[in-house]
């Protein structure tokens, strides 16, 4: 394969955050890819970046949370037609403040026996089959 025919491919850290039992998920704004669909919380890794500093980023400029980002629970590939993604979803603790809509994003808390009833796409899907086996927080 020619090195131009080959999809850029990007490393998304998504956050599993808990509180009182419930998990933090975000809509994907509208002109974004996937628009309109639930995920976890987070974003495309920077270069030079690791993971955890990428996710504490990510939801401090979004939902204005602290978070310490903890271990990675579940790496997913999945490729869509124009683009790889490895979703990296990492255990979190949440250390201060209360989710805000920072960028208009939609987000709720819900219990892990919901997720199932809303729309996600594939590689936050496998997440979520990965939540049911391993039980929640």
């Amino acid at each position: 394969m020619k090195e131009q025919d080959k999809k850029p491919h990007f490393h998304v850290a998504a956050g599993l955050i808990w509180k009182d039992g419930k998990v933090l998920i975000a809509k994907r704004p509208r002109g974004s890819h996937l628009e309109g669909l639930w995920e976890f919380p987070g974003g495309k890794q920077e270069k030079g970046e690791s993971l955890k500093a990428c996710l504490e980023r990510e939801i401090r400029e979004e939902l204005g949370l602290r978070i310490r980002a903890e271990e990675v629970l579940l790496t997913v590939d999945y490729e869509y037609g124009s683009r790889a993604i490895s979703l990296h979803a990492l255990k979190c603790t949440c250390i201060e403040g209360e989710a805000e809509a920072l960028e208009g994003q939609e987000f709720k808390w819900i219990a892990p026996a919901e997720l199932n009833k809303l729309t996600f796409p594939p590689p936050d899907r496998a997440v979520i089959e990965f939540l049911d086996q391993a039980g929640t927080e």
